[in-house]
Formats: C-alpha cells, sequence, structure tokens
C-alpha cells in the first residue's frame, strides 16, 4: 500500500561548502542547514531499501497534526486606565530593556489576522501550507502572534517582544488539522527565510491517526501498533530536524524550536492524571513549554499542562489579540509557548548585541532563565521545568 512519507535527506560536503561560502545568513535556501525535505508516496515494502540509501537520515510517515486547543476563550473589555497583561510582567518583558528587534520570529499556527491593530508597523510574510488560502479563520494564531510580537490593544500591553519588525507566519493548520508534512515543510520555509525563533503551539493527533487506519480496513489492533510506528518515526523525524538545524548554526542563522507541552492532563480530576510533553515538543531539540496559572501572588501548574517540560510560561486567562479586532481571554500551553518565544527573542536581541548569538548560546540563556521563585508550596519541578521563563534586564 502506498502512503504518504517525509524523507529528510543530506547534502554532500561540497554542496555544504558552496551555501557555507556564498550564501548570506538571512537569505538561505533551508538545505543550507545539511538536509532536504521530500514528501513522496511510497509501498511500505520499499521502505527498507529506502532507509537503507546512505544520504537518508530519516523517513516517517505523514501523520495528522491537530491544533492545541484553548481553553476558556472569553472576549475582554477595555480598561478604563493603561494596564499591561499578567503574562508580560511574569516574564518581566515590562522591564526589560529589550524589545526583539532585529530578530525574526515565526509563528506555525492556524495563520494571522493581517488586519489587526496588534500587527501594525510588522513585516508579515505570510505562507499557506493548508491549502486554505492565507488568513486567520480560527483566531488562535492571531492570539499567539499577539502575546509573541503585538502592540498595545486597546490600553493594553500584550507583547512580550513588541519590537520586532519581521514575522514569518506559517499557517500549517486549517478547519481539518494539518500533517506532519506541512509541519516540517513550514519549519523549513522558517528557516530558509531567516527564522531566528519558531513558535508552535500544536501536536500529533494520535487518535485521529488511528481511526484513519482503522477507516482504511485496518483492525484496531494493527491500527494502533501502526499508529505508534509513525509516531515514534515522526518524533525521529523531528529530532533529526532539529539536529540539522543546530548544527548549522554556527554556519547561519541561529534558529531556536519552541513548542507547547500540550493540554491533556486533568489535574482538576484527579491529581495524579498527568500526561507527558507530546510530539513535537518532546522532540530532542525542541525547548517544550508547561503553562501556569497566576494565584493572588503565586503561579501554580495549569491543570491541563502536560508533565515533563522543559520550561514554562503563563498560561491561564491570557488576553491577547482577538481576530477581527479587540482583544479575547485563552488559557493553554498553547498561550504560554508565545509567552517563551517572545522572551526568546529579548535573549536573541542581548544575545546579538554581545557577537555571541548561537543556537546553543540562546537555548542555554533561555531555559537557565526559568525561576522557581513566587511558585506555589509543594509544586512538583517536574512540571514546570527550569521555571517561569525571564527576560533579560540588562
Amino acid at each position: 500500500m502506498n502512503e504518504e512519507h517525509i524523507i529528510l535527506r543530506t547534502l554532500s560536503a561540497v554542496t555544504r561548502d558552496i551555501f557555507r561560502g556564498g550564501a548570506t545568513p538571512n537569505a538561505l535556501p533551508a538545505e543550507a542547514a545539511g538536509v532536504t525535505v521530500e514528501v513522496e508516496r511510497i509501498d511500505r515494502r520499499d521502505l527498507p531499501e529506502l532507509t537503507r540509501s546512505s544520504d537518508v537520515v530519516a523517513v516517517a510517515p505523514t501523520i495528522p497534526m491537530k491544533l492545541v486547543e484553548p481553553f476558556n476563550v472569553q472576549d475582554v473589555l477595555q480598561p478604563a486606565a493603561p494596564s499591561v497583561a499578567w503574562g508580560i510582567k511574569a516574564v518581566g518583558a515590562d522591564t526589560s530593556p529589550f524589545t526583539g528587534n532585529g530578530v525574526v520570529v515565526a509563528v506555525l499556527d492556524t495563520g494571522i489576522d493581517a488586519t489587526h491593530p496588534a500587527f501594525a508597523g510588522v513585516t508579515l510574510v505570510q505562507q499557506d501550507f493548508t491549502g486554505e488560502g492565507n488568513g486567520d479563520q480560527h483566531g488562535h494564531g492571531t492570539h499567539c502572534a499577539g502575546t509573541i510580537f503585538g502592540r498595545d490593544v486597546n490600553n493594553t500591553r500584550i507583547g512580550v517582544a513588541k519590537g520586532v519588525q519581521k514575522a514569518l507566519i506559517g499557517k500549517v493548520l486549517g478547519a481539518s488539522g494539518g500533517s506532519s508534512a506541512s509541519i516540517v515543510n513550514a519549519i523549513q520555509w522558517a528557516t530558509q527565510n531567516g527564522a531566528n525563533v519558531i513558535s508552535m503551539s500544536l501536536g500529533i493527533d494520535f487518535p485521529g491517526l488511528v481511526k484513519r487506519l482503522q477507516d482504511s480496513g485496518m483492525p484496531p489492533e494493527l491500527a494502533t501498533s501502526r499508529a505508534l510506528e509513525g509516531y515514534r518515526a515522526n518524533v525521529q523525524l523531528f529530532e533529526k530536524m532539529a539536529q540539522f538545524i543546530r548544527a548549522g548554526s554556527p554556519f547561519f542563522q541561529t534558529t531556536l524550536l519552541i513548542a507547547a507541552a500540550g493540554n491533556e492532563s486533568r489535574r482538576d480530576q484527579n491529581p495524579d492524571f498527568e500526561i507527558a510533553v507530546s510530539p513535537p515538543a518532546v522532540s530532542d531539540g525542541f525547548v517544550s513549554v508547561a503553562a501556569l496559572g497566576q494565584n493572588a501572588a503565586t503561579f501554580s501548574i495549569a491543570s491541563f499542562s502536560n508533565t515533563g517540560a522543559i520550561i514554562a510560561g503563563p498560561g491561564v486567562n491570557i488576553q491577547s489579540a482577538k481576530r477581527g479586532g479587540g482583544l479575547v481571554s485563552m488559557s493553554g500551553t498553547s498561550m504560554a509557548t508565545p509567552h517563551v518565544a517572545g522572551v526568546a527573542a529579548l535573549w536573541a536581541e542581548k544575545l546579538r548585541g554581545m557577537g555571541a548569538l548561537t543556537t546553543n548560546g540562546l537555548t542555554a540563556r533561555l531555559v537557565a532563565s526559568g525561576v522557581t521563585t513566587g511558585m506555589i508550596n509543594g509544586f512538583d519541578p517536574f512540571d514546570v521545568g527550569t521555571g517561569m521563563a525571564q527576560a533579560p534586564q540588562f
């Protein structure tokens, strides 16, 4: 049976040397990282021979991806006096001397409402990977983008890195979701266009994959087994992709991959109902993000936030840009991720000014910025990683 597969291939050393010698850091083909992405329909029986090819580093079946759905979506009224969203204060962005100026951010999500006042003055480069066309029919991508680099809206500061001048908007999730192939292609596109930080609030739709296989005629046991194979292969593929991006950092632009941990935990039903970080965030080379809520003067893990994340960010009752104008409040690791992506942009600006911007250096500074000060007594370190991400203060 022919199935769609993603194939990562390495370039020859000669080709890489050509890229290193003649390409400029902000105008690189994605292949400059040393890998190409191909999507082909392949007979399962041909996979062993394909994987033995010396230039093939990863092969994985295309599997469905879904939005990390937010909770508690509510419109926000305009405050009487100027205000700062609580998440902006929690990460210290309101007191940081850095704004993200000169840093290119990519948001791989449901698209963006480019006409929203939050994005006035920002150069938005849009690319549709769903076949639906640019724009945001959901509002999730608009909200996430607003948290990363949105300008003030209705007397409220919503953006962590509101000095970002250029953003890449990859629409990878549409009305029917998306696929791992579209995500990998979007990551490639973002690196090709100079992204320093890539923010993703999405995950593998494992139940959807099992259902698709059952609908094709497989019995439940075989469908589940085949889905697990695809799950594992895609995690490995994302890891290889991250590995090549990191390897290219010393020669080309720095690119950091940040992804939501997922919202499948249910601590409000049972304190032990904790689900581990989901792909792609669980893949090595990605910074996974948990969600924190504010309780008076303390912070605590959100009941829905998956456990085992590397770092955490504000993710409960987050005010940001609403599709069509105004503000809307949402909760989820989807909301925490753009806070951390915005903080990464601030650190990238600082490190670039020091002449020390590399993927390893940026990752280290971002992860080390996490603090557990103010966490509720008895919190589980495994839930919050290094803690609440913090913006550079000098």
